[in-house]
């Protein structure tokens, strides 16, 4: 499959940058001051980092872990704690990827990086059923290669590029296809018990995101380059949070803010709240009836 890294399509900000460099740099700087303080935010209100952490910062090409290590990078040189940054990415071997692409960025970035190289390619496509997706054997391949190199490295937290689009789409798949009112957690300790997950992007909204990186212009490396279908149930909620975007703004993060925002004893999960052991309050009805 041909690469269509680096080739990017005309869009506003760039027109915006064209027509006025002084608007645009305004823009740009906005969009960058509110994501700093939507990821100053999910790193504080959930403890993501600690003094002398080192953080490995898992590297797709995509535009959500490119911004990623850019906002890492931006609070390390400001944050009143120190850390270690370390960008890590898993070269699949997938036909057509741009192995070069990677190490010739972070290297002019000056990031300290892994490129850990696995065929993890030829395994999936064994594995996988003819016209079935690719993506979940290939996720668990991939995670359990990840949090090894996270081990032998050293690393204390493992920093993934997840944003708030990612989560309210998990949480309306678990509820529609799993029946289970569950979501993507800001910060995880794995199953495993040695790795801690981070998603600093908690707060950001995928569309603020890809702004930032068409004001970059990261060398974006395709998805696609296992031939690999789409999640047709993930790209059907995805297209649902869209048709909310124009008909009802605000929506989509105002189900971001309910995850954090949970009253058991409204909800119906026996083993988190003692509904049979209800009963009625004693000492407040005494107190009324004193009053």
């Amino acid at each position: 499959m041909a690469s269509t890294v680096g080739l990017h399509t005309p869009n506003p900000q760039a027109l915006a940058r064209a027509v006025d460099p002084r608007k645009g740099e305004y823009e740009k700087n906005k969009c960058h001051k509110k994501l700093r303080k939507l990821v100053g935010e999910a790193l504080t209100d959930f403890g993501m980092l600690e003094d002398g952490d080192k953080v490995m910062v898992c590297l797709s090409g995509g535009k959500d872990s490119y911004t990623l290590l850019d906002l890492m990078l931006s609070f390390q040189q400001h944050a009143p704690i120190r850390f270690e940054l370390v960008a890590v990415n898993l070269d699949q071997k997938q036909p057509g990827f741009p192995e070069e692409v990677l190490p010739a960025y972070l290297s002019d970035l000056g990031v300290a990086f892994d490129i850990i190289e696995q065929d993890t390619y030829s395994v999936v496509k064994a594995l996988t059923p003819e016209g079935k997706t690719t993506c979940p054997v290939c996720s668990r391949l991939r995670r359990g290669i990840l949090y090894s190199h996270a081990k032998k490295i050293g690393a204390t937290k493992v920093a993934l590029g997840h944003h708030l689009d990612d989560v309210v789409e998990t949480l309306m798949l678990n509820m529609f296809y799993g029946a289970k009112l569950k979501a993507m957690p800001a910060k995880l300790r794995s199953d495993d018990g040695q790795n801690i997950l981070i998603r600093p992007l908690y707060y950001c909204r995928e569309s603020l995101i890809q702004r930032w990186s068409d004001y970059r212009q990261y060398p974006i490396i395709p998805c696609n380059l296992c031939g690999s279908q789409d999640n047709l149930q993930r790209q059907v909620i995805k297209e649902m949070l869209t048709g909310w975007d124009r008909s009802h703004p605000g929506r989509v993060e105002n189900i971001g803010r309910s995850i954090n925002n949970v009253t058991l004893s409204h909800l119906g999960d026996r083993r988190l709240f003692d509904f049979a052991g209800l009963s009625t309050d004693e000492a407040r009805i005494a107190a009324v009836q004193l009053d």
